[in-house]
């Protein structure tokens, strides 16, 4: 394969650029090489700078769920461009989006448009803060909800560990109120309210963990959280950046039947552009400013090209037959991924939720971040790499997921499991 001209940029990029890029990841440091330029996308396939065609599986990381440059979502874009991109005052497309995502998911009574995930739920943190009146959150290992300082916390191996930044530049009483338990062990969440209820505000949890790779919640675990919440006065808060409209049109609510107080989304309600939402009940979110005295603004925050995306993008997945088709051909890929890893010999656990899934190389269940910590990234790097060289886009990294969407064919699928048993064979 051919990246001369993808090394030369990537060369010119770390000139002005930390590390070249602008979100780690992207760095591929986790699976060793260099970062390709990605110049252009059609439906499933992305195409770099050196000519390269990829079946894609990242999808932006996950937005995409109608592929790449979605016609009608082109289109539509074009036409609200041409009438200007921002006016830092409300459009009809604000009110028409949120009516969208309402109706999707009725325990968002009302709505509130940011930018990005990270904004949308260091928003919905600080008013679960003023609504309870309580200042400690409690979030699980492995669990990522955007860079803000107070979820920087590295999980300890206590059940009631306090928070202890991660990062440098995080000061320790920013992450002191940052509790973490084990994801799915609702055993050490109850240990932790017995120690901490009348200071606890919130649990704030990924109702499918998506950032350790895709991990499903275990029988009984939402519904043992929305329990506690409610017997101790704290919020329930669903991270649903990544799983709103992904796994389902109402997302996790349509799913496991919970409501949250609190659900935080971005990717899919933007459509590809940069967006972020949380909402709620109606009597927490009439906190929000004006209304209320909780402070939140933004100058771009629903801004015109972002709502249009979102709303072309959510039209088309209330579609029929949208997630039926999604569902048949992420459990194609998965199924053929799982039969070729067997085959080979290769160690290989796969976990999927709807159209998200994240093959883990290890035998053992992935159930929290100390179990999917047992993978061979090693081995997952030089998968990577096979799989780079036959025309296949993955993740470059082994806790990230991969994402499925209404433009992968079958002969994407088909090409996809046979660059597997390729890949797999020369890894046994």
């Amino acid at each position: 394969m051919n990246d001369e001209r993808s090394r030369q940029l990537f060369e010119e990029a770390k000139k002005y650029l930390p590390g070249g890029v602008d979100s780690p990841v992207r760095a591929y440091r986790a699976v060793g090489g260099d970062p390709l330029f990605i110049q252009k996308g059609k439906g499933a396939h992305i195409y770099d700078v050196d000519g390269n065609e990829f079946i894609d599986y990242v999808g932006s990381w996950g937005p995409l769920i109608a592929g790449h440059a979605y016609p009608q979502v082109v289109r539509a874009l074009k036409q609200a461009a041409g009438l200007g991109t921002s006016f830092g005052a409300p459009t009809e497309l604000e009110t028409e989006l949120a009516r969208l995502v309402i109706a999707a998911m009725p325990q968002v009574e009302k709505v509130r448009f940011v930018n990005s995930g990270t904004e949308a739920v260091m928003s919905a943190l600080r008013l679960a803060r003023a609504f309870t009146k309580r200042d400690r959150i409690v979030k699980f290992e492995g669990g990522y909800h955007g860079h803000a300082d107070g979820l920087l916390v590295r999980a300890g191996s206590g059940l009631t560990t306090l928070g202890i930044p991660e990062s440098p530049g995080v000061p320790a009483a920013y992450a002191q109120n940052t509790l973490t338990c084990p994801y799915n062990d609702m055993a050490s969440v109850k240990r932790m309210f017995k120690t901490y209820a009348e200071g606890i505000a919130a649990v704030l949890v990924e109702p499918v963990a998506a950032n350790m790779g895709v991990v499903p919640p275990q029988p009984g675990f939402l519904e043992g959280l929305r329990q506690v919440t409610q017997e101790s006065g704290a919020l329930l808060i669903f991270d649903e950046v990544i799983t709103g409209f992904r796994i389902a049109y109402g997302g996790a609510h349509e799913v496991f039947a919970i409501d949250a107080d609190l659900t935080t989304m971005g990717k899919v309600i933007g459509g590809g552009l940069p967006v972020g939402a949380y909402g709620g009940r109606r009597e927490i979110m009439d906190m929000v400013a004006p209304d209320g005295p909780v402070y939140q603004a933004g100058t771009l925050s629903g801004n015109p090209l972002a709502m249009t995306a979102g709303i072309e993008t959510i039209k088309l997945l209330g579609r029929p037959g949208a997630y039926a088709r999604l569902e048949k051909r992420a459990a194609s890929l998965a199924g053929g991924l799982k039969a070729a890893a067997a085959e080979a010999g290769v160690p290989l656990t796969l976990n999927r939720q709807g159209s998200a899934m994240t093959p883990f190389f290890t035998s053992r269940p992935v159930v929290d971040y100390e179990s999917a910590k047992t993978s061979d990234t090693t081995r997952f790097g030089k998968f990577f790499r096979g799989m780079l060289e036959r025309g296949v886009y993955l993740p470059p990294s082994q806790f990230e997921a991969w994402f499925v969407s209404l433009a992968h064919t079958e002969g994407d699928i088909k090409h996809t499991v046979e660059a597997a048993k390729e890949v797999f064979a020369g890894l046994s």
